[in-house]
């Protein structure tokens, strides 16, 4: 219901201020006519005598928005007069100032906002002091308008550094999110990129290598090299896809990969002379999404690095569950492979994290190179 009633006043803001000035103009005739009704030796000052002041500070409000360092003029002007001519000055009266105070420092720096509270404060308690002529006490004529107008000063300081701490907040999750996206459109685009024209150079290699000893068999690599760019330029669609807008669908994105395309993969190293093993240890359990694409994308990552820097035509894959965990193995047996200084690495460790698990890659003591991962399962 609070929430209604918050989206009713921002969405009718002159609403909400002629109601304020209403209850503010009733609540200042009140307190006019009891003070009217007090014998003349407590203050009788008449009805006439505040309440037009009383009545135009209030009205001033209207205008707090657009121009709040005049109505916190004005307003102040109506409540000096008021304690000038020995009216004493209450919480009622000071209430359109304190609105009108409250409004300048939501809206103006902070340095400008406490000279022009101090500026008033110190001129209206100067009028009620010398305007006190029905002896009322002192801390009613100075300490109360002294606590009270300092009391939106605090209140509108408070406000204001929320909502900026709220508006830094939504910038940096923003940034954060944007810097997320683009480091995650960044790996689709270097596990795609590295793995099809890998494989395209590796088949590119073979087929003209075969052009000199068996052409009977260069139509086939020729056929399988027109495969592997097909697909690399569907995934790279796919990826570039991701930038589209939400609300564009006029060309749907292929669903993303996972392990159901582990036998896809290993066909297609087959083609560039990589023999891959695949072996799977356990039962097999479903994983969420992000953990299938994770899962596939390192493998394929981890076995494109093997056909670039390792001299083996040899690797093994090795798929265990257990325990609700799932343990990615990829070795090569062949001479230590070198690795070079790009993002492969970094990204296979990127994606591991991304998806709740963790990465080791290193050398073998025997040779060649292992990758292991560790990714969570998805509970039955």
């Amino acid at each position: 219901m609070w929430t209604s009633w918050r989206q009713y006043a921002n969405d009718h803001p002159r609403v909400v201020d002629a109601a304020l000035v209403v209850l503010l103009v009733l609540a200042e005739s009140g307190t006019a006519v009891l003070n009217s009704n007090l014998p003349e030796a407590v203050g009788n000052l008449g009805w006439s005598s505040a309440f037009p002041l009383a009545a135009a500070a209030s009205l001033a409000l209207l205008w707090r928005r657009s121009h709040p360092r005049t109505v916190v003029l004005f307003t102040a002007l109506c409540v000096t007069a008021m304690g000038g001519v020995g009216y004493m000055i209450t919480p009622v009266n000071l209430a359109p100032l304190m609105i009108a105070l409250y409004e300048l420092t939501m809206r103006v720096p902070g340095k400008t906002t406490r000279l022009y509270c101090l500026g008033v404060t110190a001129v209206i308690v100067a009028a009620a002091v010398l305007g006190n002529q029905y002896g009322y006490p002192w801390p009613l004529v100075t300490i109360s308008p002294i606590l009270f107008l300092l009391l939106p000063l605090a209140l509108g300081s408070s406000a204001r550094l929320r909502a900026e701490y709220a508006a830094r907040s939504r910038e940096e999750e923003a940034r954060h999110r944007v810097a997320e996206e683009r480091l995650r459109i960044a790996r689709e685009l270097h596990d795609v990129v590295a793995h099809h024209m890998a494989l395209a150079n590796a088949q590119a290699g073979t087929a003209a290598y075969l052009a000199r000893s068996r052409p009977d068999q260069v139509q086939q690599i020729l056929t399988e090299l027109t495969g592997t760019t097909s697909t690399a330029l569907r995934e790279l669609k796919a990826t570039v896809g991701l930038l589209r807008h939400t609300d564009d669908t006029s060309s749907p994105l292929e669903p993303p990969p996972g392990l159901n395309r582990l036998p896809d993969l290993t066909a297609s190293f087959a083609s560039a002379g990589l023999t891959v093993e695949v072996t799977i240890e356990g039962t097999q359990q479903p994983l969420s999404p992000d953990v299938d694409l994770a899962a596939f994308r390192i493998i394929q990552e981890a076995l494109t690095n093997v056909t670039k820097h390792a001299k083996v035509d040899t690797a093994t894959v090795r798929l265990s569950y257990h325990d609700n965990q799932l343990t990615i193995t990829v070795d090569n047996h062949g001479k230590p492979a070198t690795v070079g200084a790009g993002f492969g690495l970094i990204g296979m460790r990127e994606r591991a994290r991304s998806a709740g698990g963790q990465l080791h890659a290193g050398p073998r003591p025997e040779g060649g190179f292992t990758v292991t991962t560790e990714l969570p399962v998805m509970d039955r």
